[in-house]
């Protein structure tokens, strides 16, 4: 979700700028801050940009600035001389010998200038609109960028625990025998008398409980999952954040059932793998 562009050109007499720039956030959070003189457009502008961007805290600066000096305010000349006339008339009625500048009076008097509005007209808004349309497909070209870089990261740690998952496959193998020879040894040190049928029949129940087999099987479905999921063109992160949760909720599970120290380390490195691949999930959209 994060990404920006940015295009500049001229449009008539206006040089226009748009900067697209967003960050990562779970809805769309989009920040428009335009000209005065396009505000009646900001409607049609959130729409267009927030189908593009979808999810993110997004930015949209555009700005706007005369390329030559234009006259923006004009005077009413009849106006200011109907004005002149008529206090040069009362001040010779009323006070003959007053100093009182009267051309400043005029100027200050209602109507007498008009000060011309900036709107955009149609043509300067389909050129902004152009550029608004070439700075989202440098956005979006960033993003793919990002995305390449992000689905190549993301591949390769759920790899990371795939392999680490086939570790504890073999640790597995010996751990039966390993857990018989501790309770063996831990009878043997309080020199207690069992039934041997009856310590095999609790053994055997002891490993049943102990067994991962299902934890590894789901697990390593979720890994292919994973991959599957992220070699889809629509968006897909919030099933990838699904996906990541399954997939700690097993390696949770096989740790505090494996039982078993060397298990359980490389449960650990499992979890930071997951962690940095729950980090990422939340740029993808």
């Amino acid at each position: 979700m994060t990404g920006f562009g940015r295009a500049e050109g001229v449009v008539g007499d206006r040089k226009i700028s748009v900067e697209i720039r967003s960050l990562n956030s779970k809805q769309l959070d989009l920040f428009l801050r335009l000209p005065g003189s396009i505000k009646e457009h900001e409607s049609a502008l959130r729409q267009l940009v927030g189908e593009r961007v979808v999810r993110g805290k997004a930015e949209v600066f555009i700005g706007s600035e005369g390329v030559h000096a234009t006259k923006r305010t004009t005077f009413d000349t009849e106006l200011v001389r109907a004005y002149f006339d008529e206090l040069t008339a009362i001040r010779t009625t009323v006070s003959p010998d007053a100093t009182t500048d009267l051309f400043a009076h005029v100027l200050r008097m209602p109507d007498v200038a008009n000060t011309t509005t900036d709107r955009f007209t149609d043509e300067e808004w389909k050129g902004t609109l152009a550029l608004v349309e070439s700075a989202l497909q440098t956005y979006d070209s960033f993003r793919r960028s990002e995305g390449e870089r992000l689905h190549n990261e993301l591949g390769a740690r759920v790899d990371r625990i795939g392999e680490l998952l086939v570790q504890t496959e073999s640790m597995d193998a010996g751990r039966a025998e390993r857990t018989r020879e501790k309770l063996q040894t831990k009878l043997a040190d309080l020199q207690a008398k069992v039934d041997q049928d009856r310590f095999e029949q609790e053994l055997i129940f002891y490993l049943e409980k102990m067994d991962i087999t299902e934890e590894k099987v789901r697990l390593r479905s979720h890994c292919t999952y994973f991959h599957e999921t992220t070699g889809h063109d629509e968006p897909q992160g919030r099933k990838l954040g699904f996906i990541a949760q399954e997939m700690g909720r097993e390696i949770n599970t096989l740790g505090s059932k494996a039982n078993d120290a060397a298990v359980q380390q490389v449960v650990v490195m499992m979890k930071d793998e997951l962690e940095k691949v729950k980090e990422q999930v939340l740029n993808v959209l």
